[in-house]
């Protein structure tokens, strides 16, 4: 077993999890709880809107957006501090409306007296300016759009802070229209349906999400949209409805004292994820209020954690979320020191490593004991012969008379491939790295090395390992293929990004000077 069982499993474990994830990203969802229905007509379908409508700029110190007049939409939406590109000016656009790809956020009111009724009937809301700034001294940015008809007043207002990506839009209905009126509100996000993207080596995820009282955090890929239209009840601010992307992600989230219905719907190319209010009257002479929440922008979980319960697992770590979560805070803490997220990764490689050094000991301890043992084995064989049963029970008094576990070269592979795994999404999931340099050639931790000199120096440590560590194998073409598995990972981490292959790597270097102590001390006993 030992260092071949060592390098098999490494193998078997890495492969096996990224077939894994790349299943699980196209996995369907087969279940579904069915409350009250959304009629596919009952919201406005509109499928394009055009960039020739009159819209409004929203400016604040980390988002810009470009807001219709007619139907208060939002179309576009920059994250000012996110760039497009590394080493571009041009800011990432999160939300946007062209022909190729639309992907906006949208709110109205309806029902009997609603004002958003069809594709062609939609408010043509007035307000005082068109650009609206965020200005030096001030935390808030109110932008009112107003709308009058048949006596009844709805004022549609947009809610932007400082150093916030989450706004709340707010409608105000006032009745002077003489007798009862019923509306209700919808906010939903469209976008084109496309295919999630990503490879076998860096999988990712592009459609919906949710989040409702019963189930904590789900995908709704367009594929489920397709199949069947969702419709769930989600409590006060017990929800939200989301579409989430590689490092970024629009959230909506429900601000009432009722039950909330949550929804998908298809039309033509186009999906909607969203949330509906139930309808309210309001009496002459009345008014009544709707509030959602609207996040547009990166996913910062800290932040996130706050704007809604579990809105912060749209970073998501896949199963090991219980390892990967407190990693990426204790990676986040380390960087408040570090100040670049390469050292950051460093010393959090050396802190994992030196927390697991007794399991290192004890592995390369169990692999001496079992190379000494090999000589008694091998007389023992041909002492026995093809006695199967007997060489069995012979072998394992021989283990339990010198304390040695045949699995002892193994365990302790085992237990740290949960932690390389979850370290992988951390990884994966942070935009804290994306587009964060390292040194020299690394100019984002979040990408592949453009010059592979990670996942070189990465093969030749671990053959270094390889050649430092003792072995029972005598099998020359077992020996053969053992050499070549530095060089097949090599290959394989290519195209990971490159924060995870410096981790790796420095893992590796970890080993190497922990090996060199453990040999000693095995050295001293005869067992090297």
């Amino acid at each position: 077993m030992n260092h071949q069982c060592k390098i098999l499993l490494i193998a078997l474990g890495l492969v096996s999890f990224l077939l894994f994830q790349q299943w699980n990203s196209n996995e369907k969802e087969i279940t579904y709880n069915e409350h009250e229905t959304i009629e596919p007509n009952e919201i406005i379908p509109k499928s394009f809107i055009s960039s020739s409508l009159s819209t409004i700029t929203a400016t604040t110190d980390v988002l810009t957006l470009n807001i219709t007049t007619i139907g208060g939409d939002i179309i576009e939406a920059k994250l000012n501090k996110y760039l497009l590109e590394l080493g571009s000016s041009t800011p990432f656009v999160l939300l946007k409306n062209t022909p190729k790809h639309q992907f906006i956020a949208q709110s109205g009111l309806i029902g009997p007296n609603g004002i958003d009724l069809t594709k062609d009937n939609r408010p043509h809301y007035k307000t005082n300016s068109n650009h609206f700034q965020l200005t030096e001294g001030l935390n808030e940015l109110r932008i009112p759009l107003t709308y009058q008809e048949n006596g009844i007043y709805y004022t549609k207002t947009f809610i932007l802070k400082r150093n916030s990506y989450a706004l709340d839009i707010e409608f105000q209905i006032m009745n002077r229209s003489g007798k009862n009126a019923t509306v209700g509100m919808y906010s939903h996000l469209r976008q084109n349906m496309m295919d999630s993207g990503g490879s076998i080596t860096l999988p990712t995820y592009q459609g919906g999400a949710y989040s409702t009282q019963d189930t904590r955090y789900k995908k709704y890929s367009f594929d489920n949209m397709k199949e069947r239209n969702l419709s769930l009840n989600i409590f006060h601010d017990q929800g939200w409805a989301a579409m989430i992307q590689h490092y970024f992600a629009a959230a909506w989230i429900p601000r009432n004292n009722s039950t909330s219905t949550l929804y998908t719907r298809i039309i033509d190319d186009l999906a909607d994820i969203g949330i509906r209010f139930p309808n309210v009257t309001i009496k002459n002479g009345d008014s009544a209020k709707f509030k959602s929440t609207l996040w547009i922008g990166p996913k910062l979980q800290d932040e996130m954690e706050l704007i809604a319960p579990n809105l912060d697992l749209v970073v998501d770590y896949g199963w090991l979320w219980f390892i990967a979560k407190p990693l990426h805070k204790l990676l986040s803490f380390i960087q408040r020191f570090a100040s670049n997220w390469g050292v950051s990764i460093i010393i959090l490689t050396f802190i994992i490593r030196g927390a697991m050094y007794s399991l290192t000991k004890a592995q390369y301890t169990s692999m001496a004991k079992m190379r000494v043992l090999q000589p008694k084995l091998q007389a023992m064989k041909e002492r026995i012969g093809n006695d199967r049963q007997r060489m069995s029970q012979e072998m394992m008094e021989l283990y339990r008379k010198e304390k040695v576990s045949p699995l002892g070269g193994c365990l302790p592979i085992l237990l740290q491939m949960p932690i390389f795994i979850a370290l992988y999404w951390t990884l994966m999931e942070s935009v804290e790295l994306r587009h964060s340099p390292f040194i020299g050639w690394i100019h984002d931790l979040s990408a592949p090395d453009p010059y592979f000199i990670l996942p070189i120096l990465m093969g030749i440590s671990m053959f270094l390992i390889q050649k430092m560590s003792p072995t029972t194998i005598t099998d020359p073409l077992q020996q053969k293929i053992m050499t070549f598995i530095p060089v097949i990972f090599t290959g394989f981490l290519l195209w990971f990004p490159s924060g995870l292959v410096l981790y790796w790597l420095i893992s590796n270097i970890v080993t190497v000077i922990q090996q060199t102590l453990i040999y000693k001390t095995l050295a001293k006993k005869g067992l090297y």
